[in-house]
């Protein structure tokens, strides 16, 4: 039975959840937004990298679903 991980990335304003059972490794997260997601670096997202709307702009653009957004409590 495959083990079904799931990994939380915060910026204080939004979580990044990756489920990576999910990934189809399509790319465009990597493509999109290099300095947050980088398949190379450990950890692969670095969420403060970026502002959180191109964050959540590029999230919504993941076709497996792998990727998505919970927003932090203030």
């Amino acid at each position: 039975m495959e083990r079904k991980i799931t990994k939380h990335y915060s910026n204080g304003e939004v979580t990044i959840v990756w489920q990576p059972h999910v990934c189809i490794h399509s790319g465009v997260c990597f493509r999109g937004l290099p300095e947050v997601f980088d398949p190379r670096r450990r950890p692969w997202i670095e969420q403060n990298s970026s502002t959180t709307d191109k964050i959540v702009n590029q999230v919504k653009q993941c076709p497996s679903g792998a990727l998505s957004i919970t927003y932090d409590k203030k």
